[in-house]
């Protein structure tokens, strides 16, 4: 792709950057915040607002440049994801979450397949939307793509599903803790349904910081940690995906499994980001603001390749394919949704 029109490429490189920047600036809007809209969800809606308007007046020649960004950037950050996480996580919020979220992603993956068949619905946009509630949202659905290998159209239906139905949880959750509807639960187990349930990390953190904004009752801080535990099973999701999704060739004989590398070096970054942190002769504080802490320039630097990842899927996304997809991705999310609300809260009761 480099070797031919590399100007062309960068150019549509560059266009994606442009957004990326303007998604950031925007996602830093008060009112934004206040929704728990991340930069990623701004990037695709500003894709999308692009891709159908100002798309016909932009060269053909730059859409390698889009493609780019929805393969080789969109890997390389979601294996810089793995610097926001560590195994020492898991081992705090004990087996029952481990035990929840596994069964939570199992369940869902199945019931988005049997609801995919049922409504007739594409293997490629059950699969991604199915993964992307099991796990992390858009996150998961970005990861999913390559192992799928999708049209990029169906790629952002798939997030505009969990968008919509983790920002309706984000609001719904506080409101039924407050009601009381959740007093029969343990704070461990709000915890662990909210961090369990909601689809992105940011509707976790807006949640559980509406429910407990101090984390004086134990609910904002372990449900962040339930939802990363489920953040770290994305990768031998994708690998065991990687190996259902094996065709056949002409001959009838098993084709080449594409293997999801970027999936272990999602597990490889957790499990170095994990030794940096344990190994006390290192200057932790330095380590902290550049690679692993909050707000460190690692993480900025990973949700920017994230955002031009999003905002170059929402840029080949127009509203006509929208309207082939039809109503069926929505019914899909919606009864996947409904599991994991009310399937949600039954199974937290008996498990943790």
């Amino acid at each position: 792709m480099f070797k031919e029109n590399r100007g062309e490429v960068l150019h549509g490189i560059l266009l994606i950057v442009l957004f990326s920047l303007s998604a950031f600036y925007i996602a830093d809007f008060q009112w934004v915040k206040s929704l728990s809209l991340s930069p990623l969800i701004v990037g695709i809606i500003l894709g999308m607002l692009y891709a159908n308007s100002l798309r016909n007046k932009i060269p053909e020649t730059w859409v390698p440049g889009f493609k780019f960004c929805t393969k080789q950037i969109l890997r390389t950050g979601i294996v810089l994801y793995g610097f926001r996480l560590t195994f020492s996580q898991v081992m705090d919020i004990g087996p029952s979450a481990i035990i929840y979220d596994t069964i939570i992603i199992c369940g869902t993956l199945g019931l988005g397949l049997l609801l995919g068949k049922a409504l007739k619905l594409d293997r490629d946009t059950t699969l991604l939307t199915s993964t992307g509630s099991a796990i992390c949202g858009a996150a998961a659905v970005l990861g999913a793509e390559p192992v799928v290998r999708s049209e990029t159209h169906k790629t952002a239906i798939a997030v505009s599903t969990v968008v919509i139905f983790g920002t309706l949880s984000m609001f719904l959750y506080p409101m039924l803790y407050r009601s009381g509807i959740l007093d029969s639960l343990t704070p461990t187990q709000v915890a662990i349904y909210t961090g369990g349930t909601l689809h992105e990390v940011a509707h976790v953190a807006g949640a559980g910081n509406a429910m407990d904004p101090t984390d004086a009752f134990g609910i904002a801080g372990p449900a962040t940690i339930t939802k990363m535990i489920r953040v770290i099973m994305l990768a031998p999701v994708l690998i065991v995906m990687a190996f259902c999704l094996r065709g056949s060739n002409t001959e009838g004989q098993k084709a080449k499994i594409t293997v999801p590398w970027f999936a272990f070096g999602f597990i490889l970054v957790i499990l170095l980001n994990t030794l940096l942190q344990s190994l006390d002769f290192l200057p932790q504080d330095i380590l902290s603001s550049i690679i692993y802490g909050k707000g460190a320039w690692m993480e900025k630097f990973d949700t920017f390749l994230l955002t031009m990842a999003m905002t170059a899927l929402g840029a080949d996304t127009s509203t006509d394919k929208f309207k082939k997809a039809g109503a069926k991705p929505f019914y899909l999310a919606f009864g996947i949704y409904l599991w994991l609300v009310f399937g949600g809260y039954a199974l937290v009761k008996i498990i943790a």
